[in-house]
């Protein structure tokens, strides 16, 4: 029927196929904004040769395969992460649309993943969490808050109250924690990054789940760092005194997964934790 809604699997193709051009965007955001370059001009080009690349080339995993992995200028191999990250994405927003609808509340929720990923797989690069990521999420949480309003779906998201007062907690007990770490480590712990990351993910998540996620994303971290990297910097220390350097942990690599499991899960786990506890 001409006019009629769209059928659940239109939508949810649509909706994967938003996904693989976001990843494709996303991408250019990883490659780009640590080092300071515009996401927008120039246009995509061969990180090895620089060489401009054509629309036929920049079909999301399409052009990847048919180009068997290559430029097509200098025959120089592109990476697996390219077509990695844009499956990646497009797999959360099928998911999204599967799980909640293509409809608002399934974009709002595909948006944030997206935007955790960038963030993750940025700060795990670089050690950096450009202010692309989070102050875009962070306008667009608030505005899609206020929207949310009048669109009187079940969302898992903050109302616009809470998003404000999210955002302020986020961004309040990262900061303390950065200086605490500080103030025991005797060197800086946490950059601006983290701060504006949890201002973001506190507007998503209302204050409760922001402080949950921060503490998962903390166990997470000193999981990671007790049974992985601190056993891989002693082993290179025993013969190369100069390999037992501590590296830097980035910690938003852990703070963004465990944004996305608060978001779907988190009140489900303070429900839990308030009844055991008897609060």
């Amino acid at each position: 029927m001409i006019g009629g809604p769209v059928s659940p699997t239109l939508g949810n193709i649509y909706f994967a196929l938003v996904g693989l051009c976001v990843g494709s965007f996303l991408n250019v955001c990883i490659s780009r904004w640590p080092v300071g370059l515009s996401v927008v001009k120039p246009r995509s080009r061969c990180p090895k040769c620089e060489r401009p690349i054509s629309a036929a080339e920049n079909i999301p995993v399409l052009s990847w395969i048919f180009l068997r992995g290559k430029c097509r200028g200098c025959g120089l191999p592109i990476s697996m992460e390219y077509p990695a990250v844009e499956l990646l994405v497009g797999a959360v927003w099928l998911w999204a649309a599967f799980h909640y609808g293509a409809n608002f509340t399934g974009m709002r929720v595909a948006a944030f993943a997206s935007l955790l990923i960038g963030i993750a797989i940025t700060d795990a690069r670089y050690y950096v969490i450009p202010d692309g990521y989070t102050i875009t999420g962070l306008i667009w949480t608030l505005v899609t808050a206020i929207a949310g309003m009048f669109v009187f779906r079940v969302s898992p998201f903050a109302g616009p109250y809470d998003a404000l007062v999210g955002a302020c907690v986020g961004a309040g007990a990262i900061s303390i924690v950065g200086w605490l770490g500080e103030a025991a480590l005797k060197k800086e712990a946490m950059g601006f990054g983290d701060v504006t990351l949890m201002a973001f993910v506190g507007a998503a998540l209302g204050p409760g789940r922001t402080l949950l996620t921060i503490f998962i994303g903390a166990g997470l971290g000193a999981a990671v760092f007790l049974l992985v990297v601190l056993p891989v910097t002693k082993f290179r220390g025993r013969d190369n005194p100069e390999g037992g350097t501590m590296p830097l942990v980035p910690f938003g690599v852990f703070l963004a997964p465990a944004a996305f499991f608060a978001l779907l899960w988190g009140n489900d786990m303070i429900g839990w934790y308030m009844k055991f506890t008897g609060l």
